[in-house]
């Protein structure tokens, strides 16, 4: 597998971190470097380990994550997006600044949510007998650094429009969520 091959599956599989990124961003107003590398490591991190572990997992374990993977991502963006967006109607300074999306589990959280189509991407691997490391390795570092562009671009963005890019921001999540659950 060529590295143009590995970039395009890359940036698809980064899609749904970068824009949960611009969103969180939103949410949070101002962005400080910590939360923005903290969003770009665990997002890429995640990206990278999950090919490896559907690498692993191959075809014997996937059935029994593959059944609930998406109900799952679904339900962790739909309910950090509704938050945001009930904080924002009620203007209680935004709906997940009591709650930094760049910490903790909501993070982990986050993490694992936008990285489950990196798993079957694993599995796929294993069934083209692509050697995983390089890929996962180039999934991760993309990853991160469209997280790092998305958080600096949401931050612009919240800075620029306010509650309405807010409340855009949690539409945004909840929306993610709807997309993965109608594609499985």
């Amino acid at each position: 597998m060529n590295l143009l091959t590995i970039t395009g599956i890359a940036v698809g599989l980064a899609m749904d971190a970068f824009a949960v990124s611009i969103a969180s961003s939103i949410l949070l107003g101002g962005v400080t470097g910590r939360q923005t590398f903290r969003i770009a490591f665990h997002f890429g991190l995640f990206q990278a380990i999950m090919p490896l572990v559907g690498w692993f997992a191959g075809r014997n374990v996937i059935h029994l994550v593959e059944q609930w993977d998406h109900w799952v991502a679904f339900a962790l963006l739909a309910f950090i997006g509704g938050k945001a967006v009930y904080g924002a109607l009620r203007g209680d300074g935004g709906g997940l600044a009591h709650s930094d999306p760049t910490r903790g589990f909501s993070l982990v959280l986050l993490a694992l949510a936008t990285s489950m189509d990196a798993l079957a991407v694993g599995v796929s691997f294993a069934m083209l007998r692509v050697d995983i490391w390089y890929p996962s390795a180039v999934i991760g570092l993309i990853t991160g650094a469209l997280c790092v562009v998305g958080m600096r671009l949401g931050h612009r963005l919240g800075a620029r429009f306010g509650k309405r890019v807010e409340i855009i921001g949690g539409l945004v999540l909840i929306a993610i969520g709807v997309k993965i659950l109608l594609e499985m």
